[in-house]
C-alpha cells in the first residue's frame, strides 16, 4: 500500500531571496542533474496532491510545471510569500518549505504534518533554533499577517524586519514548536541551511555519499 498523498494541505515551494551570500540564486543551482528546485518540487509531489512555487520571476520556473504565485507585497522578506502562498490557497493547512533546505526528507515532512496540535501554526525546533521556513501556516492568520504590513505601513520610521517578520507572526499568533530531537530523521543535514558557495560545495558533497 503506498503512501498517503494529501489532498487537505497545499505544498508551497519558497522560491525568493536574494541570495547575496550565494552570488547565484540558489534554487537554480544544480545538484547532480537537477535543480534544488526541482528536488524540493518532486519531494513535495510525493507527499501533497498540490505543489505551488511562490516566485516573483515566474518565468524562471516554467520548466517545473506547476502553478507560479507573485508576491502581493514587497520587501518584507520571506513572510510575503507565505502571505500570498495562504490567499491564493484553497486548503485551511499549508505546508511552506524554503529553497534554503534541500536536504530534507520526506519522513521529516510527513512527522511534521502529522503533528497534532491545535496551533495555528507549526514548524521544528532543532539544536536551539526554529525552523520558520519549515513548517505548516494555517490560512485563517492572513488576517494576522495583514495587521502586520498595516502597521509596518503606519510606522515606517521602525525596523522593517521587527515590525513584519515571520519571529513577531509566532510572537502574535503562537506557534507549535515540534522539538523531538529523539526522531533519527530530525537531524543536521535535514535543517541545512545552504546560504554560502560552501554550503553548496556541502550539500553537494552529501548527496554523492
Amino acid at each position: 500500500m503506498g503512501k498517503e498523498i494529501y489532498s487537505n494541505i497545499t505544498g508551497v515551494i519558497l522560491s525568493g531571496g536574494e541570495s547575496k551570500r550565494m552570488g547565484y540564486e540558489k534554487s537554480l543551482l544544480k545538484i547532480g542533474d537537477k535543480t534544488v528546485i526541482r528536488i524540493i518540487a518532486e519531494l513535495m509531489a510525493e507527499i501533497f496532491r498540490k505543489v505551488v512555487v511562490s516566485a516573483n520571476e515566474p518565468e524562471k520556473y516554467n520548466f517545473l510545471n506547476l502553478p507560479i504565485i507573485p508576491d502581493t507585497h514587497n520587501n518584507i522578506g520571506p513572510l510575503a510569500g507565505i502571505y500570498s502562498g495562504l490567499v491564493n490557497s484553497t486548503t485551511e493547512k499549508n505546508f511552506f518549505i524554503s529553497c534554503d533546505l534541500p536536504m530534507m526528507k520526506e519522513e521529516t515532512i510527513r512527522y511534521i504534518i502529522n503533528y497534532q496540535t491545535e496551533k495555528k501554526i507549526a514548524v521544528p525546533f532543532f539544536n536551539e533554533q526554529t525552523q520558520y521556513l519549515c513548517g505548516i501556516y494555517s490560512k485563517s492568520i492572513i488576517r494576522n499577517i495583514e495587521d502586520l504590513i498595516g502597521n509596518y505601513r503606519n510606522n515606517t520610521g521602525n525596523n522593517l524586519k521587527k515590525v513584519v517578520g515571520i519571529k513577531n507572526l509566532i510572537e502574535i499568533v503562537g506557534a507549535e514548536r515540534i522539538q523531538d530531537a529523539t526522531f533519527r530523521f530530525f537531524n543536521d543535514d535535514v535543517f541545512f541551511n545552504m546560504n554560502t558557495p560552501e554550503d553548496y560545495e556541502y550539500v553537494k558533497k552529501k548527496y554523492l555519499i
